[in-house]
């Protein structure tokens, strides 16, 4: 299993979206790197809901359900999507600045690659966001 983290601007779809349709294909990314982390992305893997932009900060859990296909919202064979369900929103939302302030989690694509909507990351990250998350600030 592998551990990745999508973004998502809330004013164009956000946590509250997710929850709402239950499952979602994830479109729009138009990055080869990204692109790339979504082809590699397989059934069960989780995924860290990050909103961008507006809260910057990892709000939810998503599982993937389908691996990628065609990007039905273009027809450039090049791009592709992945099905997410929704799992569960987070105890407490990570912010961006919390992230930045952990030693272990600042070595994270989040920081490292800011600019990228769909990137992997360590299970020891991922499991030290939940573990926070649980945690009272």
């Amino acid at each position: 299993m592998k551990y990745w983290l999508v973004k998502s601007e809330p004013f164009k779809y956000s946590w509250n979206d997710m929850l709402k349709d239950k499952v979602t294909y994830w479109d729009g990314v138009r990055n080869f790197q990204a692109r790339n982390y979504l082809k590699m992305m397989e059934k069960k893997d989780q995924v860290l809901f990050y909103h961008s932009n507006e809260g910057k900060e990892i709000v939810g859990i998503t599982e993937v359900v389908k691996e990628y296909y065609q990007d039905p919202t273009t027809k450039d064979k090049k791009w592709v999507v992945v099905d997410l369900k929704a799992k569960k929103s987070l105890k407490r939302k990570i912010s961006l600045s919390e992230i930045k302030e952990d030693s272990t989690l600042s070595k994270m694509g989040l920081i490292k690659q800011s600019r990228l909507s769909v990137m992997e990351i360590k299970k020891t990250h991922f499991e030290k966001i939940i573990r926070k998350s649980n945690e009272k600030k």
